[in-house]
């Protein structure tokens, strides 16, 4: 049994980054932009985190756990957001091709967080790492009462604040999208955004807003992983393919935040299951850790074939609007 729950535990720590991004991609997707940039947001979120956190513990008072939490947040998500608006001036502006603007984006969000994490690991003189060690004992502080629970504390108490956040986060999301007007007006842009101009919604706005609020919501993603998964620290190209399997979890919870809470688990689970079964050589290691995406294949298969029309993405994902054509 305790291993089991260390399991879970792993699984949760490895899924939450790929729920924060899963759940941006939705919203994004939800307004019919397909943001491919979303592995180079997560790394831009990161990177700004592990900038706030150094500036922090730097110049202010590595005592204040509060804002050791605080400030990294702040600078994940005004980072993230800037990467965003220049997906979306690119796109909804200028209409450039999505696909094309989504992997540039990855390679430039990339590369701004390997030269930074760079400049940063000369500065501080630690080789080709960073470490924000009382930020990242910040971000990992755990409710204290969890101990007292046994292993059901361990199980689903034992987190820091950014893993109850993307739980809380995905379920507003599923709220605003299912019960409110705000929701239905987002998701008639990304079916059919002629219809909805011509219903008085502002396409434009809804574009721009859905792939900000998106942007910022996967970056913080990128600030988990650096933060509560591996305590403060960052390694250039050491958040690997987590930012494609987000954009994978999307298909396999059908574009609905909830559903993308088990789905993350599961994913999380796939990814290092490896980890929990002896003797596997390094081949073998690797195979288990493409199941994941050889379960989206799957699931894409299957909502293909049964054509569900909710369980498939908007109908103009990924296509420019030009409102002279209406």
């Amino acid at each position: 049994m305790t291993k089991l729950v260390s399991f879970f535990v792993q699984a949760v720590l490895t899924g939450m980054p790929l729920l924060y991004g899963s759940v941006g991609e939705m919203i994004t997707e939800k307004s019919g932009n397909l943001n491919l940039g979303i592995p180079g947001i997560m790394y831009i979120g990161g990177i700004s985190g592990i900038l706030g956190g150094y500036f922090w513990e730097t110049y202010g008072n590595v005592s204040n756990s509060f804002m050791c939490v605080v400030i990294p947040v702040i600078a994940c998500i005004i980072g993230s957001v800037l990467a965003s608006l220049i997906y979306s001036f690119l796109t909804i502006t200028l209409r450039a091709n999505q696909n094309v603007t989504g992997l540039v984006l990855t390679t430039f969000g990339m590369g701004v967080g390997s030269f930074i994490g760079s400049s940063l690991s000369k500065i501080l003189g630690t080789g080709t790492t960073v470490s924000l060690n009382a930020t990242g004992a910040a971000f990992k502080a755990y409710l204290p009462f969890a101990d007292k629970f046994g292993l059901f504390g361990k199980a689903f108490l034992s987190y820091g604040v950014l893993t109850y956040t993307a739980i809380i986060i995905s379920l507003i999301a599923a709220y605003v999208l299912k019960r409110t007007r705000v929701g239905l007006s987002l998701k008639a842009v990304g079916e059919n955004p002629a219809t909805a101009d011509a219903a008085g919604i502002n396409v434009e706005k809804y574009k721009y807003v859905a792939t900000c609020v998106g942007g910022a919501i996967a970056g913080l993603g990128g600030l988990y992983y650096v933060m509560e998964y591996i305590g403060g620290t960052w390694s250039n190209a050491g958040f690997g393919d987590r930012g494609w399997l987000a954009i994978a979890l999307v298909i396999f919870a059908l574009w609905k935040p909830d559903l993308g809470i088990l789905g993350s688990i599961i994913f999380g689970g796939l990814y290092i299951v490896y980890m929990f079964i002896g003797g596997l050589h390094r081949s073998s290691q690797e195979i288990f850790k493409m199941l994941p995406y050889v379960v989206t294949i799957i699931v894409l298969i299957l909502t293909s074939v049964r054509k569900k029309r909710e369980n498939l993405p908007p109908e103009s994902l990924g296509l420019a609007y030009f409102r002279e054509e209406r």
